[in-house]
């Protein structure tokens, strides 16, 4: 049975330790939660040097929701778990879960140290941009109950995964799972907002984000996502870029761990 921690708003959010050692927690991307996701297994790699906090972001898995949703409010359930590990942790997110963290860590004194991994930015003309409106449809098919197709939409259109691949994983295990987040999809949208469209990032919008900082990309990862690292790097204050060799977006966790746990542990 997880713990739950109550958030600013009354929202109870549900989380896993595991592990001794300083406090380090785990953002997810989009379609995850605590038990699925490239972060479960992740934590597993790191709970050697380390208390690993894994959480249900709100409106996942075994964690309450409460409209009107606002990025501020995940912002207080990342807090709320912070608050459970001691009042400062170490902060590793993952795509959208990243600018989630990226987003805290501008507001939040108690993220001691953040390690982001290729967040979904698009900053030049090496990839068609993310549609503007994808919030709003993604909204509009949340609101209806349309969950497959918010899926497919985001996986096609979003995100860029060939239709053809879309079509088969409809028949595969993991869609039902995929189905059962996908309302939450509207969330990540509006924490990626407009910096999907392909302009230069904002040099001044993370200012407050003065912790070290880690940005990382896969080496086998699409140059777009590369060049938006590099970026991000460049315009947070205080950050190291990082090229992890042989890796894409699904990065394995055994190739991840030892990075963190150096950067965790300077």
């Amino acid at each position: 049975m997880p713990e739950k921690v109550t958030s600013n708003d009354g929202t109870d959010i549900a989380y896993t330790r595991a592990g001794a050692g300083p406090p380090l927690i785990l953002v997810d991307g989009a379609l995850c939660d605590r038990a699925m996701g490239p972060n479960t297994k992740l934590a597993a790699h790191l709970s050697s040097r380390f208390t690993v906090f894994t959480y249900d972001r709100r409106g996942r898995g075994e964690s309450g929701d409460r409209a009107p949703y606002g990025v501020e409010r995940e912002i207080d359930d990342l807090e709320a778990v912070i608050d459970v590990a001691g009042g400062s942790a170490c902060v590793y997110g993952i795509s959208s879960g990243g600018a989630l963290a990226l987003e805290a860590a501008s507001r939040l004194s108690s993220i001691s140290r953040l390690a982001l991994y290729e967040l979904p930015y698009v900053v030049d003309d090496t990839r068609t941009p993310i549609p503007a409106n994808w919030a709003g449809h993604l909204a509009e098919m949340a609101a209806t109950d349309r969950r497959g197709d918010a899926v497919r939409y985001f996986l096609r259109d979003c995100v860029g995964v060939p239709r053809v691949v879309v079509g088969l994983m409809r028949f595969m295990p993991v869609w039902p799972k995929l189905k059962a987040v996908a309302h939450t999809l509207p969330y990540d949208a509006r924490i990626v907002g407009d910096l999907g469209l392909g302009a230069p990032l904002p040099a001044e919008r993370w200012a407050g984000a003065t912790v070290p900082a880690l940005v990382v990309a896969g080496g086998k990862s699409p140059s777009w996502m590369k060049n938006a690292m590099r970026a991000l790097a460049e315009v947070l204050p205080s950050a190291h870029y990082e090229t992890l060799a042989g890796q894409t977006h699904v990065v394995k966790p055994s190739r991840l761990a030892p990075v963190l746990t150096d950067f965790f542990t300077r």
